[in-house]
């Protein structure tokens, strides 16, 4: 967590994770301890962010073209016999020109499903959209049924997507129970998770709702749900899953502000992965089971989840050097991640044994669609991260107040000259000062809003630490979301 530019020689690092090093006065593991992880060769430091210079095109020189002299019988397609030869020739590359096109006007037009409507996603399948959650999977591996039930907006109004309607639809209230918002949770990607159902007010300006029909049988719960123009109860479905975004920092705001040392209880939802007793990368925690990460803290060769170690609910890293942590049981990066780019920078983490949740150990919740923010909505960064670009990891848990950053602006030639990609956001200080640091990676940048703990970001990548037109740049959850439930659901 750097709060100042420290000591900056060139450009400085992106952000490249050196690990916890511990000063002489944190006393080392005996020599020949036993260690219930993986060996691994020597001291890891994660891959380092590459420095992003500008974008510049090469240049591929062409090989000179030597011109033969005519032949005293004149042009190369004089001759009768060569005319034939020519026009043959000709007719050749055009029709295979013509095929070449079609093929990949073919490709495209399938890919898009501009004709059928809807992609299956492993197959490139089209599919009407009046089949997309009609509670029959037409799709080789069932992704038109399995991504049909949401939570909406800051209240979690709980919404279905109509094959009928074409369109997603809040759920009355009447004859709904909680039985029925188990099943919804189980389809959302908690398997093993549900906190409330109740009726509230809808305020999304919905004009149609799916209907519980209570007498359809035990079928299906979408076989159970038609589309109706009334709710007579004029009351929606909210639903939560799990009980997130609980926190003892919500009365801490102005003190935090600046960066300072977090407080017991402060961001529970904050880990530190461990690679062989040493602090490499932040995570999020979401469920019990599952953790939120940066995909270039898990690059080869630390893909393996034998390697990481998990502490919660620990602040000072000094604690954690003859602690067990808690296993990982999988370890899950976005299949789209570039390594170059840092596009697509997520990864989620599965544990052995569930956390077990109280005052220092809980969830933040997963950003819903619909859940709207400030262009420079205020966030919070925390983390272990150095305090100044190439210092030492920090003993303490850090936190401070950053802003969102338009992506307009962080993606100006003074800024990040256009290598902001919609799956990326931008959060800090123009002018410098505050700002995410090697050590930091994978960590969560989090809002306040609702009266509910959200979580925006995860730290991916920053040109130096705190440098004046170099905010950090965090991976942006809201385009996650889809992702990071199919893998609980399909990883459960």
């Amino acid at each position: 967590m750097a709060l100042n530019s420290g000591p900056s020689p060139g450009d400085g690092p992106y952000y490249e994770n050196r690990g916890y090093q511990p000063e002489n006065l944190y006393s080392l593991p005996p020599p020949g301890a036993p260690s219930p992880y993986a060996a691994y060769p020597g001291l890891y430091y994660a891959s380092q962010v590459p420095q992003y210079g500008p974008r510049v095109p090469t240049h591929v020189s062409t090989p000179a073209v030597r011109l033969q002299p005519e032949s005293s019988s004149g042009p190369a397609c004089s001759s009768k016999s060569k005319k034939v030869l020519c026009v043959t020739l000709a007719l050749g590359a055009v029709l295979i020109g013509a095929a070449a096109a079609a093929v990949l006007i073919w490709r495209f037009m399938g890919r898009e499903c501009s004709v059928s409507g809807m992609e299956c996603g492993s197959s490139g399948t089209c599919i009407s959209p009046s089949y997309w959650c009609d509670g029959i999977s037409q799709c080789p591996t069932g992704e038109d049924e399995i991504q049909c039930v949401r939570l909406y907006g800051p209240n979690f109004i709980l919404q279905v997507y109509s094959a009928q309607g074409k369109s997603w639809h809040p759920v009355c209230q009447d004859d709904w129970n909680d039985s029925y918002g188990r099943v919804a949770c189980r389809y959302i990607g908690y398997k093993n998770s549900f906190y409330s159902s109740q009726g509230v007010h809808d305020d999304t300006g919905a004009t149609s709702y799916m209907k519980l029909n209570a007498s359809a049988g035990s079928g299906d719960l979408y076989k159970k749900l038609y589309l109706s123009d009334v709710c007579p109860s004029k009351t929606v479905v909210a639903l939560r899953c799990i009980d997130c975004g609980v926190s003892s920092a919500a009365h801490l705001q102005s003190r935090i502000v600046g960066g300072d040392a977090a407080a017991p209880g402060d961001w529970p939802w904050q880990v530190s992965l461990h690679v062989q007793g040493v602090h490499v990368c932040g995570g999020s925690i979401v469920t019990p089971e599952w953790i939120v990460t940066a995909a270039h803290c898990v690059e080869e060769p630390l893909s393996n989840p034998r390697y990481w170690a998990v502490f919660a609910g620990i602040l000072q890293q000094s604690l954690m050097f003859y602690g067990k942590g808690y296993r990982v049981e999988k370890v899950i990066s976005h299949p789209n991640y570039d390594s170059k780019t840092k596009n697509n920078d997520i990864a989620l983490m599965k544990l052995q044994v569930p956390l077990t949740f109280n005052d220092k150990i809980r969830p933040v919740c997963l950003p819903n669609p619909g859940l709207m923010l400030e262009p420079t909505q205020p966030c919070w960064i925390s983390g272990w991260g150095s305090t100044y670009e190439k210092g030492k990891t920090s003993n303490v848990l850090n936190a401070a107040m950053v802003p969102l950053i338009e992506p307009s602006k962080c993606n100006s030639k003074s800024v990040y000259n256009h290598l902001i990609t919609p799956a990326m956001i931008c959060a800090g200080y123009l002018q410098g000062n505050i700002d995410s640091c090697q050590g930091d990676s994978g960590g969560p940048l989090v809002t306040w809003k609702n009266s509910i703990w959200w979580l925006i970001g995860d730290t991916s990548w920053g040109s130096g630490c705190a440098k004046p037109n170099r905010p950090g740049v965090y991976g942006n959850m809201t385009v996650f979301i889809d992702w990071i439930y199919q893998q609980m659901r399909a990883n459960s």
